[in-house]
This record gives structure tokens, C-alpha cells and sequence, in this order.
């Protein structure tokens, strides 16, 4: 069997169905365009007052900039913080007290303003940055708050904005009491950590002494020189030079006692033993120059020539002279030795003190160390906790004279109340009535049955043979009537396409 093809309706039939079944989109489209008319006149106007506002932040302690913020993140926490409040029961119910209730409130104004006022209030009060940009983007933001009366929008605007600008003030207030309190804390703890480290700092001090220089110069410069090591240098080589010298005076004495019993020892005494006596030395040289000048006139004359004599004489005299000069010497270098073994002995105690004096700063070092590093380590917590104590300080006496909040001119209510106008609720109620009553009616309307002559050719069908039924002459024949206009069709689940086809087809008939 072929399906009917599907057919649109034309405009001409579209109007038929609209004209044959007119309660069907006429009765919605009045009640949805009465109901709109109706609204329209009992609707109040919403006036919205807005009041733009610039923020800024703290002047104290900002290393960018006077009231500058670091960075879009920081402006869009303040901004952010100021939408918590401007939302809160501390802003809104102040401000509700100051306006005082609207002309038309209908309980009693000694309960004004109620939680469900100030709920009210909250969905009418928004907080909106300029078009086209975002919160943290810029400085400038606007609070919108809406209500049925002009005036009365903008004074809960400005009374808004006053309570926001006092409670902002007290959050920061707050909070800097808090910081200034904990802060407070930190310093006395950092205070008495530093004032046990000073003490057990003073008393290893005081328990090295003297030596209190030496022991910072080492802790201060580490591996390198300090006063006590050149102490010990200089001692160390005056008592090298000095057991130098006792030794070539004993090796002298020594020399000078065996020269008593055989003078040619003295003659061959090198000269750098006789340093320290120069008579001896004196005499040493001219036995020597007399010695040679008693050869020379030898070799020329004879041992009885006067001159010889008078040079034997000479050489003989000296000799003397010079043996008297060793009794002498070997006294005066007996005392040097002693005074010298006398010295050798104080700078090896000198010495011993110093390295037992150097070897107790060492062990006392590393600890004296540590001490100094804690002491100032605490020292500068100290500092950094006085520090933020005093920018503490300062935010709470900048939340106590001032506002991070300022307005930019008065809040402003416009010519017009926001939303549609009582004109087009009224135009908006009958379009979408006739819209919904045009749907009803092509959804659930079903036309006249078209008659059987109006029924168009049936495609053709393969014949078939049909048996004839039996007919009853006993029932009653109903006679033939003319067509007649058909009846208003009852609502039905017809499609509008079973529908308008069916038109369709009685037009054609």
C-alpha cells in the first residue's frame, strides 16, 4: 500500500482553521493578555541608584607605590573582601535604619528592619565592575542597589556606601588589633630568647677574660693572624736568638778557659766568638801584629839585636796583658750565661703561657661561636618582629583616619526605571497569548469529515474478487440527505498534518 503524500497547508487553509475553531486560540490569548494587562498595572517600578566608588590600597608600609597595588591578585582580594561586606547584616541592616522603611511597609516599623528586610535588601544590592572588565582589573566599581521608589534607591545607596566605608574600616581595624596583639607576642618571646642567649653569652665571656679580644679576633677572623700568635712568633724567635747566643758563650767560655793554659788557642779563636768582647779582641790582634812584627825583624837580625828584644819585649807585654783580659772575659762570660740561661728560661714560661692561652681560646671557640651566631640570629628575629610590630602600628592608626574606599561623585538613579515598561508587558502578554493559542489550536483541533464524494481518487489497486454479503431487506432505508455545512469538530489528538490533509482534500473536492 503507497503512503499519502505529505502536503503543506497554505495560508488560505491556515486562516479557514483559524476562523472554523476561534475559541480555540481566542479564549488564551485574552486570559495570558489580560493576566499581562493586569500585572502591568499592579507591577511597581524598580528604580536602581548607582554609586561609583574607587579603592586603593593601605599608603603605609607599600614599597610600590603610595596606595598602588603589586598586583592584580591583591586588588581582587580587597575588591572581593568589599562584596562580602557591602552583602553582610552589618552593612545592610544600618543602612535599612538610617532610610527607615518604605511608605507602603505593612508591619510594625518597631520591628524595621526584620531578617527577611535585609534579605530583601541583599538580592536587590549588587556590586558590578565597569562594562567590558573584571574584578581586579581596575580600581573602579559600581554598587547598584534597586527599590520601587527613586529617592529611596538613592538614599540606601549612599547610606550603603556609608555603612560599607565605617565597616571596612572596623574589619581593618580589627585585624590590625589582631596582628598588632599577635606581633606583640612574637616580640616578647624574641625578646626573652635573646635575653637568655646574651646571658649565656656574657658568662663565656667573662669566663675567658683577658683574653676576651683575642677570642673575637679568632672567632671574627677564622684561620687568620691575631695578636696572640704574634705574641707567640716573636717569643719563639727571641728565644731562638737568645739560646743562639747562650750557646756561642759557652763554646766562648769554654775556649777562653782552655786559652789560660795555652794562648795559641786564643790566636786561632775565630773573630765572630770574640763579638761580644772587644778588648779581648783588641788584645788577640795585637799579639798578633807584635808576634809578626818579631818574626820580621828575626828574619833580618839577630836574637840579641835591641830591636828584636825591644820586640819581645813588646810581644811578651801584650801577652800578658792579654792573659790578665781572659781571667776577666771568662768572668763577665759566666755572668752573661747565666743572665742569658735566666732569660732562655722566662720566654719558655712566656711561650707555655701563650700556647696554654691560645689552646683554651680554641676550645672555647666553637662554642663561643655558636653563642655569637644565635645571639645574633635572634637578634635580627627581634628587629623583623619590632619591624612588623611598628607597620602594624601604623595600619591600625591608617584604618583609624581613613577609608580604602572613596566615592566618585553621588549615587545616581537615572531617568528611567530599569526593566520593560507597562506597554510592552501588555504587548509581550498578547503576542505570547496568540503564540499559545496558535499552538493549542494546530496541536488538538480536528476538522469536518470531509463526505464520501468529496473524497479524492484513491490510487489504483489490484483487482480482487469480493463476495457479494447477503442483504437484509428488513431494515429501514435512511433517506438522502443534501450535505450540509459540517459541525465544530471536537478536540482530538490529531496531528496538524492529519488535519490541514484533510482540509486540503475537501478543498479539492
Amino acid at each position: 500500500m503507497n503512503a499519502t503524500p505529505l502536503t503543506l497547508p497554505s495560508p488560505r487553509d491556515v486562516l479557514r482553521i483559524l476562523a472554523t475553531h476561534k475559541r480555540h486560540w481566542l479564549i488564551p490569548a485574552l486570559l495570558i493578555t489580560a493576566a499581562a494587562v493586569a500585572y502591568a498595572a499592579v507591577r511597581k517600578p524598580s528604580w536602581e541608584a548607582s554609586q561609583a566608588l574607587i579603592v586603593r590600597n593601605e599608603a603605609a608600609n607599600n614599597e610600590t607605590g603610595l596606595g598602588k597595588f603589586s598586583e592584580t591578585g591583591e586588588m581582587k582580594t580587597v575588591q572581593e573582601t568589599i562584596l562580602e561586606l557591602v552583602r553582610s547584616r552589618g552593612v545592610l541592616a544600618p543602612a535599612l535604619e538610617e532610610v527607615g522603611p518604605p511608605t507602603d511597609y505593612k508591619q510594625a516599623v518597631t520591628a524595621w528592619p526584620t531578617p527577611r528586610d535585609v534579605a530583601k535588601v541583599r538580592d536587590a544590592v549588587k556590586l558590578t565592575p565597569p562594562k567590558g572588565a573584571e574584578f581586579g582589573e581596575t580600581e573602579v566599581f559600581y554598587l547598584n542597589v534597586r527599590d520601587h521608589s527613586r529617592d529611596r534607591a538613592e538614599a540606601l545607596t549612599g547610606a550603603i556606601c556609608s555603612r560599607l566605608q565605617a565597616r571596612l574600616q572596623r574589619l581593618r581595624d580589627t585585624k590590625a588589633h589582631s596582628m598588632i596583639d599577635e606581633l606583640t607576642n612574637a616580640a616578647q618571646v624574641a625578646q626573652t630568647d635573646l635575653d637568655e642567649s646574651t646571658e649565656r653569652l656574657i658568662e663565656t665571656e667573662r669566663q675567658v677574660g683577658s683574653d676576651l679580644a683575642e677570642l673575637r679576633v679568632l672567632n671574627d677572623a677564622g684561620s687568620g693572624e691575631s695578636a696572640l700568635r704574634r705574641t707567640i712568633a716573636e717569643i719563639r724567635g727571641e728565644l731562638r736568638e737568645t739560646a743562639a747566643t747562650h750557646t756561642g758563650n759557652q763554646q766562648l767560655l769554654d775556649l777562653l778557659k782552655g786559652a789560660k793554659d795555652d794562648p795559641g788557642q786564643l790566636v786561632a779563636t775565630p773573630n765572630r766568638l770574640l763579638v761580644s768582647q772587644p778588648a779581648l779582641r783588641r788584645l788577640k790582634d795585637g799579639l798578633v801584629d807584635a808576634q809578626l812584627r818579631t818574626a820580621a825583624l828575626q828574619g833580618n837580625m839577630s836574637t840579641e839585636h835591641p830591636l828584636v828584644r825591644a820586640a819581645k819585649l813588646s810581644e811578651d807585654e801584650i801577652g800578658r796583658h792579654l792573659h790578665d783580659e781572659l781571667a776577666i772575659a771568662v768572668r763577665g762570660l759566666e755572668v752573661e750565661l747565666h743572665l742569658s740561661g735566666d732569660r732562655m728560661t722566662m720566654l719558655q714560661q712566656q711561650l707555655d703561657n701563650a700556647t696554654g692561652r691560645l689552646d683554651r681560646l680554641a676550645a672555647v671557640r666553637a662554642t663561643y661561636a655558636n653563642q655569637v651566631a644565635q645571639n645574633s640570629n635572634r637578634s635580627e628575629l627581634l628587629k623583623r618582629a619590632e619591624e612588623n610590630l611598628g607597620e602594624a602600628r601604623a595600619a591600625l592608626a591608617s584604618a583609624n583616619a581613613s577609608s580604602l574606599i572613596a566615592r566618585i561623585d553621588a549615587p545616581q538613579a537615572g531617568l528611567y526605571p530599569v526593566g520593560p515598561s507597562r506597554s510592552m508587558i501588555a504587548l509581550a502578554g498578547l503576542v505570547g497569548g496568540l503564540l499559545i493559542g496558535f499552538g493549542t489550536l494546530f496541536l488538538t483541533a480536528q476538522p469536518a469529515t470531509p463526505t464520501q464524494s468529496a473524497t479524492p481518487a484513491q490510487p489504483a489497486m489490484p483487482e480482487r474478487i469480493i463476495q457479494p454479503r447477503p442483504v437484509d431487506l428488513n431494515l429501514p432505508v435512511r433517506p438522502r440527505t443534501e450535505a450540509t455545512e459540517p459541525a465544530e469538530a471536537p478536540l482530538s489528538g490529531l496531528s496538524i498534518h492529519r488535519a490541514l490533509e484533510k482540509i486540503d482534500y475537501a478543498s479539492r473536492a
